[in-house]
């Protein structure tokens, strides 16, 4: 009697013991197979990122008030420049250093754009020395109706720039209609950039 107690006791356990036995082959398999999958969802979220075009991002400030500012020219420290001296306009402003690269790849585009003389294109000079910001006009062109420095970055904050070069397109009411994050190319003034200010500008 014990005998058979005793089989039907290990026959018993063979079942819990399977169920044991595959539970410890799933545990080691998520111990092996987790790591993995968060590696590749990082892989996946980091190409996500960089896959993005910065351009794309919109701004807060697209369709309001171009934010008050008051900055010292960049030729004449002694003259000041506020939005409201450009109200009743279209006008850029374009955010520059002589310091940034890409400033230097977007700045043809930018000469050729002023000598068409359809806007006034103001430049706001970003965390830049104003002796360096004036060395690099005189060598590479100043396609600006002015300059203003903005040495400290404060007014840059208010616009949201965090890059330069970024370009704003405001119309006569001193409205954000557009913002251009990156250097200007000649597709995107093309395509982009002077059909909207046209149309800005036949607008009363």
């Amino acid at each position: 009697m014990d005998e058979k107690k005793s089989i039907e006791a290990v026959e018993g356990s063979k079942p819990a013991t399977a169920a044991a036995a595959s539970t410890g082959v799933w545990v080691r398999a998520w111990r092996y197979f987790l790591p993995l999958i968060i590696f590749f969802g990082l892989v996946w979220f980091l190409w996500r990122g960089l896959s993005l075009n910065p351009r794309d991002l919109p701004s807060v400030l697209i369709n309001k008030p171009v934010p008050e500012f008051s900055l010292p020219q960049l030729q004449q420290p002694d003259k000041t420049l506020s939005a409201a001296d450009m109200k009743g306009q279209v006008w850029l402003l374009n955010v520059w250093g002589s310091w940034c690269v890409s400033c230097r790849y977007e700045h043809p585009v930018l000469n050729e754009l002023a000598q068409l003389q359809i806007v006034p294109i103001i430049g706001l000079s970003w965390k830049d020395k104003p002796e360096d910001a004036r060395a690099w006009l005189a060598k590479y062109g100043d396609p600006y109706k002015l300059s203003v420095s903005d040495i400290d970055g404060r007014v840059a904050i208010n616009f949201g720039v965090y890059g330069a070069p970024e370009t704003f397109v405001i119309d006569q009411a001193g409205t954000i209609r557009y913002k251009h994050t990156g250097p200007l190319d000649a597709v995107a003034m093309r395509d982009t950039l002077l059909p909207l200010i046209r149309d800005l500008k036949k607008t009363p």
